[in-house]
């Protein structure tokens, strides 16, 4: 049975997190995701679980390594500025193999920019963020729902993988309320077993030891490229993607997130125009939707990657078909979305094979 309510992008976030067993909850105040930590500060006691306002987004981070490391799902959240302090400890998590949700309430930058929507952090989250060689799954949801349900199917995988997954949301949708159907998470927690964690049962299976610190190079080198067999079975297993009349477009806008809303409309008014054009959607940023893209290439004139930032996931999309077909761009940065009569008129362009 459905159980419907009218909740705000980060409100959703915040419960599905609860509702998918997440006791210990770490936080610094920011806008616009300050209603994440005020919801769990309200809702935590009521489950038994944990929330506590950091001295800083750097001591909020650590603190999830060290609940982490115990077999704790745990989480922090933060927006632009405050994720950037965050990077040395998502590097450690990285180093330490520890699994761990992170969400980002992306606002516009660089610096401190504006309390407006944004998705100028993509690099940070799809190409790592921190220091050294690692990867963070990524998840970029376009609905107050896909918000909600990432969020608890990303402490799955956290679990699953030992890696550190993100929620990359922005401002748009971290204020704008939507019905969410709660009855969508279960909470997975008590099945997942942990036999790496530092429990202090060392008398009973000889210690457990969560490190990131490698005196050898060599040592260092085979425990990095480990982890990168993990990554290449997420990359096989793990990519999710949306398809909006693909099946016979021309010219294939590629958008997420809530610059993805704006692309699902262009793609309707085009419709209703007769003009073949259509919308692959990536909601794991990384693992990046790779081989859907790739199917597309025979069939289309080229690619709008409509995003809302100077130009970040573009290069992405331009790997995925290996420049097989142009790829052009219809954005806008520091804050503003991008209309649909813009990307509709880049599609159009692209369509009758002028410049976007």
């Amino acid at each position: 049975m459905s159980e419907k309510v009218l909740m705000k992008g980060n409100e959703a976030i915040a419960e599905a997190a609860i509702r998918a067993g997440c006791r210990h909850y770490f936080g610094y105040p920011i806008t616009p995701q300050n209603e994440i930590a005020a919801y769990m500060s309200r809702q935590m006691p009521k489950v038994d679980g944990v929330f506590l306002q950091a001295e800083s987004e750097i001591g909020a981070v650590h603190m999830v390594i060290g609940a982490s490391a115990v077999g704790r799902r745990t989480m922090t959240t933060s927006s632009s500025p405050g994720f950037s302090l965050k990077t040395e400890g998502l590097s450690f998590l990285a180093g330490c193999d520890l699994p761990a949700v992170v969400a980002n309430i992306q606002r516009g930058g660089p610096g401190i920019g504006t309390i407006q929507p944004s998705q100028a952090d993509y690099f940070q989250s799809v190409k790592g963020g921190g220091h050294g060689d690692y990867k963070m799954v990524t998840y970029g949801p376009s609905t107050i729902q896909e918000a909600y349900d990432l969020t608890a199917h990303a402490f799955d995988v956290a679990d699953k993988y030992r890696v550190t997954c993100c929620v990359l949301s922005d401002g748009l949708l971290g204020q704008m309320m939507e019905p969410v159907d709660l009855s969508t998470v279960q909470d997975t927690s008590a099945s997942v077993e942990k036999p790496w964690a530092a429990t202090g049962m060392r008398k009973q299976r000889g210690p457990h030891l969560i490190n990131s610190l490698f005196l050898h190079a060599e040592e260092l080198e085979a425990a990095v490229e480990g982890r990168y067999k993990r990554y290449e079975i997420i990359e096989q297993n793990e990519p999710m993607w949306e398809n909006f009349h693909t099946d016979d477009a021309e010219v294939v806008i590629v958008s997420y997130g809530a610059a993805a809303r704006a692309a699902r409309n262009a793609v309707r008014a085009a419709r209703a125009e007769g003009l073949r054009i259509g919308m692959l959607r990536p909601i794991t940023l990384w693992p990046f939707p790779v081989a859907a893209l790739q199917a597309l290439v025979p069939q289309v004139k080229g690619f709008i990657s409509s995003e809302m930032s100077m130009g970040q996931m573009v290069e992405d999309v331009k790997l995925a078909i290996n420049c097989a077909k142009p790829v052009q761009m219809c954005n806008r940065t520091g804050g503003v979305v991008p209309a649909p009569a813009d990307i509709l008129a880049s599609a159009k362009a692209m369509l009758e094979g002028g410049a976007a």
